[in-house]
């Protein structure tokens, strides 16, 4: 099925490139590789981007960047919180792993950005915070959607999907100084894999993710197949404020959506681009 969705050629006379580029939302100017290249859906979805021009990043080095081109939603595991998530998006435990103590002990009360990326989006994942990798791990999982309609119907999808969890300590030197960072790659509808291919400069030489790198803020981390998909960031409680406009936009009561109607409050996702401000370190 995802062969005859995302592989097969696109046939002008029938669909025509610049239309389903179009039909899409792809900027073409933004790709690394010439229009000619982009002759299946897959390629589309897997596009590379000049993001060193196109997505720029915050100068403060205090700030903590968006993982995606996402819709974005924030709050916090802890009580008292202006948007308090346990347990309506996912189950914290399962999650992050039931036979990892040490890391549910840490972010305990933890505060949560959750980034949902649509079929049409750029699909590479870039690193929020810069630190070093102290544990990396795959939990298997299913394939539910992670649209607003199956969150709100399937119980705690995003712990149940087949995820991949990067422990990243930020306080070590030319870190970002925010903690312990949990960055968690959760596959949905058609995703068959997570490819890990990080790179210090641009695309540029591609490794797998193991513990002892050394990641820089806002460098592409991993790419997900065709499909729908979600990143979830776990931050230590009060070591980041989220940006004020990313709360405003979300608790607006002049809008409504399908997560407005289900919990009872207004909350609202907010477009990001990969790599702008999402939050800054609390010192």
């Amino acid at each position: 099925m995802a062969f005859v969705n995302f592989d097969l050629p696109l046939v002008p006379r029938l669909i025509g490139q610049r239309r389903f580029l179009a039909a899409c939302g792809v900027d073409l100017a933004e790709c690394v590789e010439p229009p000619q290249h982009f002759d299946t859906p897959r390629k589309i979805f897997e596009r590379q981007i000049r993001y060193w021009e196109c997505r720029p990043m915050p100068s403060d080095d205090a700030a903590i960047v968006a993982p995606a081109d996402a819709r974005m939603l924030c709050g916090a595991l802890a009580g008292g919180a202006p948007l308090f998530i346990k347990d309506k998006f996912f189950d914290f435990a399962e999650l992050i792993g039931t036979n990892k103590p040490g890391w549910l002990r840490a972010f305990d009360g933890a505060d949560v950005a959750i980034f949902r990326l649509t079929p049409e989006r750029y699909h590479y994942n870039h690193t929020p915070v810069a630190g070093a990798v102290v544990d990396f791990y795959e939990i298997a999982g299913r394939y539910h959607a992670c649209n607003p309609g199956a969150v709100v119907e399937v119980v705690t999808p995003y712990s149940k999907n087949k995820r991949v969890v990067t422990i990243i300590d930020t306080d070590v030197p030319g870190g970002s100084a925010v903690g312990l960072v949990a960055m968690i790659e959760v596959v949905a509808l058609m995703i068959g894999d997570i490819v890990q291919c990080y790179s210090a400069r641009r695309y540029d030489a591609p490794q797998s993710i193991e513990p002892g790198m050394f990641l820089r803020t806002g460098a592409p981390k991993s790419r997900y197949r065709p499909g729908s998909s979600t990143d979830v960031l776990l931050f230590q409680r009060g070591r980041v404020r989220f940006a004020d406009d990313l709360l405003r936009n979300q608790s607006r009561g002049d809008v409504h959506s399908r997560f407005s109607l289900a919990f009872g409050q207004s909350l609202n996702e907010t477009d990001v681009v990969v790599r702008s401000l999402i939050a800054t370190r609390v010192d």
